[in-house]
This record gives C-alpha cells, sequence and structure tokens, in this order.
C-alpha cells in the first residue's frame, strides 16, 4: 500500500520497462483513467527496442490508498509483457530545470574508454550529465550530452573538453543551449580546403608550372607564419598572363567536400541564410555559389586585361579582417543578429571570422585556428557541421527521402 496523507494529493511516480512493443500506453493509461488522476509530466526512450517510460501523476489520497490502483496497473503492464514500479515523489520537481550546455562528441569509433574518460573528467568539476542521446551513426558515430553546469565552472569545463577531445582522439563540441544560443540564422562558409577540396589558387599555378611554390606559401599563410594579403599578392603575380578561360576550367572541376551537398539542403531546409566568405576568386567561385543556391557570396577579384590575368587584384582584399566585416555584413543584410550566426574554416584567416561569430567551428584546421574555435571537426565531412548545430542524421535522412535524395556512400574502415 502506498503511504499517504489524509490532506493534500499525492504525487505517484509510475515506470514501465521492458520490450516495446503497441499498446503500453494505452494500457497504462485506461487504468490511470479509471482512477481519474492527473498528469504531470511523462518522458519515454526507446533504444534498440528497449522501453523506459515514466509517467507522474497526482491524485486524491483515497484513489490511491489501498491496493487496488497498485494491482490494476501491474496487471495491466504485466499482461503486455513488461515490468513496472510505483512510487510516491512527492518533494521532487515536477519539470527540471533545464540543463545549461551541450556536448557533442564525434568519432569513428567512439570507445567506451574515450567516452568513460570524458565523463569522469566532466564529473570532477560537479557538472550533472541530465540526458544522453544518439545523433549519428554516419558518416561518424555522434552522441549529444546534455549538462547542467555550475556557476563559474564553464571556462574549466571548455578546458577539459578541449583536453579530452586532444587525448581521446574525439571531436568534442561545447556550447550553451539558452534560447539565444541555440538559435542560429545565418551560416558561413570558408571555401578552399573546407566547402571544396583542395585551394584553387594552387590549381591556378598548376597551370604555369609553379603549384609547388605556391602550395607552400598558402600553407605557411594558412598556420598564419605570413600576412594574408601580402602573400595572396605574392601568390596572385605567379598568374600574370594566363589565359581567363583557365577560370572557367579550374571552376568546371572543383569538388565539392564530402557532405557538402547534405549539409547545404539540409540548412535550407532549417531556414538558414547560407553563404561563402572566401580568400579565393570570384570567377571561380561564383558558378559553385550559383549551383548552390547561396545567398551570400565574398571573394577577391582577380584583374582581367584583353582576355589575360594581370597577377593583380581589384578592389579590396577579402583577408582575415575582410572575412569578419564580410560576416557582419551578411548578417546585417539577413536582419540576423551576430550571436545567431556560424562561420565555418580551416585557416588562420579566419581567426576573425570565427571569433565574431555566434559558433566558430574549425573545420580539419591549422592549431592556430582550432585554438580560438568554439569546436573542432577532425573528420572530412562536412555534414558533421550539422550535428554540432543539434540535427540528427534520422532527421537528415527523413527529410532527404521525402525527395528522394537520401543516400549512404560506402565509407572505409577507419
Amino acid at each position: 500500500m502506498l503511504p499517504v496523507s489524509a490532506a493534500a494529493k499525492v504525487t505517484v511516480l509510475i515506470t514501465v520497462t521492458g520490450v516495446d512493443r503497441p499498446g503500453v500506453t494505452s494500457a497504462l493509461f485506461e487504468v490511470l483513467a479509471r482512477h481519474k488522476v492527473a498528469l504531470l509530466n511523462v518522458e519515454q526512450v526507446v533504444i534498440r527496442g528497449r522501453l523506459t517510460l515514466g509517467v507522474l501523476v497526482s491524485a486524491e489520497p483515497d484513489a490511491v490508498a489501498h491496493n487496488g490502483f497498485r494491482t490494476e496497473v501491474e496487471e495491466a503492464i504485466h499482461a503486455v509483457g513488461l515490468d513496472v514500479t510505483i512510487e510516491r515523489s512527492d518533494h521532487l520537481p515536477i519539470i527540471k530545470e533545464p540543463s545549461t550546455h551541450k556536448i557533442v562528441v564525434l568519432g569513428r569509433p567512439v570507445t567506451a574508454e574515450a567516452f568513460g574518460a570524458l565523463a569522469h573528467d566532466v564529473a570532477a568539476l560537479g557538472v550533472n550529465i541530465d540526458t544522453i542521446r544518439g545523433i549519428s551513426d554516419y558518416p561518424v558515430t555522434g552522441l549529444e550530452l546534455r549538462v547542467s553546469v555550475p556557476n563559474g565552472v564553464g571556462e574549466q569545463l571548455q578546458t577539459v573538453v578541449a583536453r579530452a577531445a586532444a587525448d581521446e582522439h574525439l571531436d568534442v563540441a561545447f556550447s550553451d543551449i539558452s534560447l539565444s544560443g541555440q538559435a542560429k540564422r545565418l551560416i558561413v562558409f570558408d571555401v578552399d580546403s573546407t566547402l571544396i577540396q583542395g585551394e584553387v589558387i594552387e590549381m591556378l599555378a598548376d597551370r604555369v608550372g609553379r603549384q609547388a611554390e605556391v602550395a607552400a606559401i598558402t600553407e605557411a599563410a594558412m598556420r598564419g607564419e605570413l600576412d594574408f594579403a601580402a602573400s595572396l599578392r605574392q601568390r596572385v603575380a605567379t598568374l600574370a598572363g594566363l589565359s581567363a578561360d583557365v577560370l572557367d576550367d579550374v571552376a568546371d572541376r572543383l569538388v565539392l567536400t564530402p557532405g557538402a551537398r547534405t549539409t547545404l539542403r539540409t540548412l535550407r531546409r532549417l531556414g538558414y541564410y547560407c553563404g561563402v566568405v572566401s580568400g579565393g576568386f570570384r570567377q571561380v567561385i561564383d558558378p559553385l555559389a550559383h549551383e548552390l543556391a547561396l545567398d551570400y557570396v565574398a571573394a577577391n577579384q582577380l584583374e582581367v586585361v584583353d582576355g589575360l590575368l594581370t597577377g593583380r587584384l581589384v578592389g579590396p582584399i577579402i583577408d582575415r579582417p575582410g572575412k569578419a566585416k564580410a560576416l557582419r555584413d551578411f548578417a546585417r543584410d539577413a536582419g540576423v543578429p551576430m550571436s545567431q550566426t556560424v562561420a565555418v574554416g580551416d585557416g588562420a584567416n579566419d581567426i576573425d571570422m570565427l571569433a565574431a561569430a555566434g559558433l566558430g567551428v574549425a573545420f580539419n584546421a591549422k592549431p592556430a585556428l582550432r585554438e580560438v574555435a568554439d569546436a573542432s571537426l577532425s573528420y572530412p565531412y562536412l555534414d558533421t557541421v550539422l550535428f554540432i548545430l543539434g540535427v540528427t542524421r534520422g532527421e537528415i535522412e527523413a527529410a532527404d527521402a521525402v525527395d528522394g535524395t537520401a543516400r549512404r556512400v560506402e565509407i572505409p574502415p577507419v
């Protein structure tokens, strides 16, 4: 018998566990309806066919004071082959306080050892893991943790998460989940080695036999060892005398990063404004931007005279400060606060842009950028960005199935 007081209503928690099947909820609520209880909360999770269903109810003491209530609930649940517990729950909150932050863990694979080490480090700071859910099984395994972080611990947790990512060979992203933190509406991507594979300037330099020279300069610039604007002028100078027809040829040969189309297709479905901010060249990027239906494009302009490249640029250079300015300009035009913007890049010239964005994502990035990014992704699949934004693989593929675009490409094992 459930002990009750004669005065106030009592709160009872009913927990049902077992193999999920149709009719479980119906069977339980038929009993609850007969006893005229009021619902306070219902939570359910199913993991590989195993159900855990919690129902919190409020009732008059007389309704649950006799064994008939317990007996009827147990008989109804046992009849459908599941187990049930019934207990008083008067002093706990009906709806718990919302989690304060989100930790997304990505890996191929995520080992128990690595996840356990992360959980241990998180717990050592007094951070409680409120919920865990799987968000992806392709192209990486993804887990999302909702956590409650005590005041003053956020920066320490950020450090712990970054260290765990490095030590355990995982991609781990940490972010707040306030309403403003979740409501992202504008995303911009760097182009070279982010939205596309490779560097356009190197593809152009290959036409004049100077790819190795230009690649070395690009690599140093992306590491932050050279001034980007000066290094860009130096690289562009190698193209002097090249036919402008080469620009169209290179544009036709661009190869998107795996997952790029899926990422942009999904973001458009979610209502995002999408754009690119590139230290590359408009003449090469514009056809791709049109094909991908991008809302915004900022890139450098190569000077062409009499059908030949002069080895010079026209107009302002989109360098490190220029990228951040472009993001701000896009946000202003779209009417989106900077807190609701996302920037994705890979090089040191993306540092200011990622720092300005509400969420800065380093994608297969140089160390200088990873150090300042909110999230760092190391797998070569651009759709992992979606998992950081809270989109699950199931949601992506369900939407793709509607218009016939759902498919999985075989990925070689690690």
